[in-house]
């Protein structure tokens, strides 16, 4: 991997990480499509720089942070389901984590659920059904995570497994996109930390030229995320999913097509 390909996979995170199109989906096909090898390091830098994007909900929500001392506890409670399915299905993930064609399988389910997500949650009036759900509770809070844990096979999105399950929660869009990004804090930060510690346990060693791309990665990924997050939500508050859903189902049959008829990605 060259700086070359850590710029371009990381402008791919950083746009894609809050909107619910997967943004190791996208980062695996981005490999692919320019040839990059499959090795530890790539596989590393895929899940660590996921990290520099998530910090983006810092700057942008930084006085959220300030509230009581149940939010943090909301945030552990939909993290904890999370962490037992990581930890039982990590060589699993790994194994996925090469697969372009459980990508396009996944980017095309799941976009035929973004399609109709909004007439399956529609927005409550609150004139007529009481005021929506912005501030999951306990119970809610839970449930959330348990629906994040789909995320763990590429190509879910964890940002859509989120939000979806904080609709089904009743939160509004906004809400249940906002807690998707608080949520995704703790959750990216267990990962990376973990698939650091692994690599090294497998023997591998950072050069000071890994170090650089990681760092590099992450500072990208940063910078673009911040431009994305406050639009995804404005859009979404508005249009709702189903532009999402329409694109997901364009690139998924796209992929299939092209794994089916044989071309190699790195040939587009």
């Amino acid at each position: 991997m060259n700086y070359w390909h850590a710029l371009l996979l990381a402008i791919v995170e950083g746009l894609t990480e809050f909107l619910p199109v997967s943004s190791t989906g996208h980062m695996i096909i981005a490999s692919a499509l320019l040839g990059i090898p499959p090795t530890a390091f790539t596989k590393l830098y895929l899940v660590v720089i996921q990290f520099g994007a998530i910090l983006s909900v810092l700057v942008v929500y930084w006085r959220r942070f300030f509230q009581s001392f149940d939010f943090y506890l909301k945030l552990l409670v939909a993290f904890l389901p999370i962490v037992v399915v990581g930890l039982l299905l990590k060589k699993h993930i790994d194994a996925f984590l090469e697969s372009v064609t459980t990508v396009g399988v996944t980017l095309l389910l799941g976009g035929i659920v973004l399609v109709f997500i909004d007439k399956w949650f529609p927005q409550e009036d609150p004139q007529h059904h009481g005021h929506p759900v912005t501030n999951p509770g306990w119970r809610q809070a839970f449930i959330i995570g348990l629906f994040q844990c789909i995320a763990v096979v590429p190509g879910v999105s964890r940002s859509a497994a989120t939000i979806i399950g904080g609709l089904t929660q009743k939160l509004t869009r906004r809400a249940a996109a906002e807690f998707a990004f608080f949520l995704a804090m703790p959750t990216m930060a267990a990962a990376a930390a973990k698939d650091l510690l692994d690599y090294f346990q497998e023997g591998h060693v950072l050069t000071a030229n890994d170090l650089k791309l990681l760092a590099f990665g992450n500072v990208v990924a940063f910078v673009v995320a911040l431009l994305a997050i406050r639009f995804f939500v404005n859009f979404v508050a508005r249009y709702g999913f189903r532009a999402f859903g329409i694109y997901r189902i364009i690139v998924g049959l796209i992929i299939l097509t092209m794994i089916g008829l044989s071309i190699p990605l790195n040939q587009l």
